[in-house]
């Protein structure tokens, strides 16, 4: 069977594996964080006006990242650093009202657990989420019937039950396409890449409050509990209190293994403001865990600034190794999860489950919602069949089945949009496609 009928297959099947997952009450567990994304407006005319307002006799290529977003200096500079080099990337902002003045905002979700179980609510797939923000605007957004949380008295419910005991949380998030021309004066750039920069206000999220409700409902369910999804750790600056979440997440997913040996335990690798914490991160959870999952961008911070390991990776053997030491370094129990907007693989020992198709589930959601700017219904996601691979993916996966380790990955090119409508959450939904499989 080749790559496309691959794909259809997969497409054909979708009916049937949602309906069996919901009629053996089959959740994926998607943990940790909720918060509400303001969906930026943005076009690069608008930013050009700003330039030329505040910033005229600046030089465009000697702007740099804030560390923190305290001027509107500081975000214009910022937006030019971002959308010039065509990388995506989180910056935190301390007053939100310059955000608010300065663009106009719609309302989304944010947090990979939440868009994960929108990206397959969409498709008819059931699955148990953990809520951190549960403001009305969040729980509104998520109320659909394929969502479910863990209510305080321990009961399985929709959001529309749910009431607000933490303080909202607002992520903005900055939306530019390849091809747009950031303008000052006489000088121009050319965005090479379309991508997303990520403004943050931290505020509950900084603690990542657990709920202990939803951590005894799984641990009292865990034959329902097909895969165990962990994610968002990055959000905790506080050493302490992050070892404190870690070691109860340890003991949680010990207790999730005893009534469920074999369910799958997900980790979701994410952007860290810190190196320590991600080291901390990473060494603590690291060998819980079956699979860890990461974009190729957290593939090269790992290996390159944190470990100097070394990467490349534009380099599809290079990649492959790199899963391979990251398993290594630490101590992941099963295989590593490479995904990028080219391709995904899985880089480890065979699974029970079809990691392949998986990945297919990912790829499909992750590109519906790329191409319609909103989670992917099922016509949507047949549309996404009709799409080329791209040539890098094809590439990837004929250099990796003529290697040395081809028997030890699955690599799956991704269906090619050149210009995506959308690029925040792809990667969340492409966590909640692979949940499919387990």
């Amino acid at each position: 069977m080749d790559l496309k009928q691959k794909y259809q297959a997969a497409y054909d099947e979708l009916e049937s594996t949602v309906r069996k997952r919901a009629e053996k009450r089959r959740y994926p567990a998607m943990g940790y964080t909720s918060n509400l994304d303001l969906l930026c407006d943005f076009k690069t005319e608008r930013l050009n006006e700003l330039l030329e307002e505040h910033t005229p006799k600046a030089r465009l290529d000697q702007m740099k990242a804030a560390e923190i977003i305290r001027t509107m200096q500081d975000l214009l500079e910022t937006m030019v650093y971002y959308c010039s080099n065509g990388i995506g990337g989180e910056v935190d902002v301390e007053n939100v009202e310059l955000i608010k003045e300065t663009f106009d905002f719609s309302y989304g979700m944010g947090g990979t657990a939440v868009q994960a179980a929108l990206a397959l609510n969409s498709v008819g797939c059931p699955s148990v989420v953990h809520l951190t923000d549960d403001s009305k605007e969040v729980c509104d957004i998520l109320n659909t019937p394929q969502v479910y949380t863990v209510s305080q008295d321990g009961r399985l419910v929709h959001t529309d039950e749910i009431r607000q005991t933490n303080e909202q949380e607002p992520h903005f998030i900055i939306q530019f396409k390849k091809g747009d021309k950031i303008c000052l004066g006489a000088q121009e750039m050319v965005i090479p890449c379309s991508n997303r920069l990520i403004i943050t206000k931290i505020t509950v999220n900084e603690f990542v409050p657990f709920s202990k409700p939803y951590f005894r409902w799984i641990e009292q369910n865990a034959s329902l509990v097909s895969s165990n999804v962990l994610s968002s750790f990055n959000a905790l600056l506080n050493p302490e209190l992050l070892k404190e979440r870690l070691n109860f997440t340890k003991e949680h997913v010990a207790a999730y293994r005893v009534g469920n040996p074999e369910g799958i335990v997900f980790f979701e690798d994410a952007h860290f403001h810190s190196i320590d914490v991600k080291k901390l991160c990473l060494e603590t959870i690291g060998a819980s865990v079956d699979i860890l999952s990461m974009n190729e961008e957290e593939l090269n911070h790992t290996l390159n600034h944190m470990y100097q390991e070394g990467v490349d990776v534009e380099d599809i053997i290079s990649s492959v190794e790199g899963a391979k030491s990251i398993r290594r370094m630490f101590g992941v129990r099963k295989g590593v999860v490479i995904h990028t907007k080219d391709y995904s693989m899985y880089v480890g020992e065979p699974l029970k489950a079809d990691i392949e198709r998986g990945l297919i589930y990912g790829n499909l959601l992750a590109t519906a919602k790329a191409n319609n700017g909103w989670y992917g219904t099922k016509e949507q996601v047949k549309e996404v069949l009709e799409f080329g691979f791209g040539d890098r993916g094809m590439k990837n996966y004929q250099t990796v089945r003529e290697s040395k380790y081809a028997e030890e990955t699955v690599l799956v090119p991704s269906k090619y949009m050149d210009k995506p409508k959308f690029t925040i959450g792809l990667g969340d939904s492409f966590v909640g496609g692979v949940q499919m499989c387990f």
